[in-house]
């Protein structure tokens, strides 16, 4: 907070950058409902609840972009200058502390303008005269554990993007390809869930659960289908499973990676 104090104007134009490219979305998606009423054909996502899923995407996103996107971008140059190896000899766990070494404070300027949109898109939907929907506090407790279950999914893998510094050197290509990835959580998996997108559907939810990320909250405060399935609270259980699943192979391709690094002075 120092260090984006000390340079309050490039701090302040970081914030309306973020949330200029928030507008922007917010923008396409609402020219987007003039042409639909829903997102995906029966799927249940209507305006005020897809705007609900985009903000719970920025809150995932902006608490992993704010806590975790800029310590592993540095993590290959602390490969390259030996930095590693003063992180190494310090008495505390390397991955802990190569994980929150830097806070990206404006990066959380998207989060309150999620709550903002969220906060719109919940009065939308318990003013509306068709079918009103109040969140019940069960709902609300469930959406912020599984907010929490998305932001550690999306911290395993960039871990393990970030791990591979270790035997790559540079490798900005991964970190493209980890916003590639991210991409598909984005959006309702219904859409996914037909045709020739049903591998990705399954590629994305059992083997790399990025489509959990999202989903799986935004699901649970809109209540796009209800009342819910066996295959949904199916759903909740294997995003747990994901979760803990994501951070023990996480946990694991990191130490596997330092067994592989070699002192700068070596």
């Amino acid at each position: 907070m120092v260090r984006d104090m000390t340079f309050r104007t490039n701090f302040v134009l970081q914030c309306v950058s973020s949330i200029g490219w928030t507008a922007m979305n917010v923008g396409f998606y609402l020219i987007l409902f003039q042409h639909t009423k829903t997102i995906g054909q029966d799927s249940g996502w209507d305006e005020p609840k897809f705007f609900l899923f985009i903000a719970t995407t920025w809150f995932i996103n902006s608490l992993v972009q704010a806590f975790f996107m800029p310590n592993a971008e540095e993590f290959s140059e602390l490969i390259r200058t030996g930095g590693l190896d003063f992180a190494l000899l310090k008495p505390i766990d390397t991955q802990f502390l190569i994980s929150f070494r830097r806070i990206d404070w404006s990066a959380l300027s998207n989060f309150f303008a999620g709550l903002l949109i969220a906060g719109v898109s919940l009065y939308q939907l318990a003013t509306r005269e068709i079918d009103p929907m109040v969140p019940t506090v069960l709902s609300l407790v469930l959406y912020v554990i599984f907010l929490g279950c998305g932001v550690a999914m999306m911290y395993s893998l960039m871990i393990c993007l970030s791990a591979t510094s270790i035997w790559l050197g540079r490798n900005q290509t991964l970190y493209n390809f980890w916003f590639y990835i991210t991409n598909f959580s984005r959006y309702p998996m219904e859409m996914y869930n037909r045709g020739w997108g049903t591998p990705m559907y399954g590629f994305f939810t059992f083997v790399i659960p990025v489509l959990l990320v999202v989903n799986v909250p935004a699901r649970l405060i809109a209540k796009p289908i209800s009342p819910r399935t066996n295959e949904e609270w199916m759903l909740l259980a294997w995003a747990l499973v994901a979760t803990v699943l994501s951070l023990v192979v996480s946990r694991w391709v990191f130490r596997r990676a330092l067994l592989s690094y070699r002192s700068a002075s070596s």
